[in-house]
């Protein structure tokens, strides 16, 4: 057989576990029966959702992570396997954001947001991806974003860094042809996570004007993490032979109330 079956036990570790995407990434997979190592910064976050798992009936533990710290990425899956055994599937989802008009931005602030989302996932792959190719199968997905498609305002670094991450994925693709090992970009539009929830009211106002004005806020919908948490277990438990190489997950737009079919008995009792 030209490509090694996935095994019936497939680890994974989730970088960025303690919220959002994440965090919902981690609960689906390990509802689907998957092994999931927890891993972030905020620990106390990772034991509650681990408890939580375990509860339900799934496998989990919590590793600390720090990807900005060589380390702390290596320590972590050092730990991860030795709870889990060989990683067969890891998520790059650790971030945060800071935004400011590029020539506010400090050269630190800019400096700082590409190592955490570029450089911090580049680190993760880097002290994975051995291992995979020895097995001669595994699964890496990177968290992008659309904005590597379509740039925001007063996102510069973070455009940056998440176009950084579709170049070093394409990149990527060439190096893994015929090593049996995959690796995809998920790319979200507008969230609704933690990410930029602690901007003061100004900035987001000044922000999403821009937004507007540059016609990238066609409407107010946001998806939910569950959108790219299934649209993570879509890649990665596409049979062997296949490879979905990139997934882009925009929310939808809302359809007017009067040509929406009617849900509940009330609402058909109006129509």
């Amino acid at each position: 057989m030209a490509f090694i079956p996935h095994p019936e036990r497939r680890p994974v570790l989730v970088a960025g576990a303690s919220s959002g995407i994440g965090a919902a990434t981690a609960e689906y997979l390990a509802a689907a029966g998957h092994p999931v190592a927890l891993a972030a910064r905020r620990v106390e976050k990772l034991q509650e959702l681990a408890e939580k798992i375990t509860t339900a009936g799934g496998e989990a533990v919590a590793v600390p992570l720090d990807v900005t710290a060589p380390a702390s990425v290596t320590d972590c899956v050092a730990k991860a396997e030795a709870a889990l055994g060989p990683l067969e599937i890891v998520v790059a989802g650790a971030g945060d954001l800071a935004v400011g008009l590029s020539y506010e931005f400090t050269p630190e602030e800019f400096a700082d947001q590409v190592n955490i989302h570029l450089n911090g996932a580049y680190r993760l792959y880097r002290a994975v991806i051995g291992g995979m190719i020895d097995r001669a199968r595994g699964d890496f997905v990177f968290i992008g974003s659309d904005v590597a498609l379509h740039p925001r305002p007063w996102s510069s670094a973070y455009v940056a860094a998440k176009s950084g991450i579709d170049g070093l994925v394409a990149t990527i693709q060439l190096e893994l042809e015929g090593t049996g090992v995959r690796a995809g970009v998920v790319r979200p539009g507008q969230t609704l996570t933690g990410m930029g929830m602690n901007l003061d009211d100004t900035t987001t106002e000044n922000m999403l004007n821009d937004w507007i004005k540059h016609g990238l806020a066609r409407h107010g919908n946001f998806l939910a993490p569950e959108h790219i948490a299934q649209a993570v277990s879509a890649m990665v438990t596409m049979p062997r032979g296949a490879q979905m190489r990139a997934v882009e997950v925009e929310a939808e737009g809302a359809v007017p109330r009067a040509k929406r079919a009617p849900t509940t008995e009330q609402e058909k009792g109006n129509h």
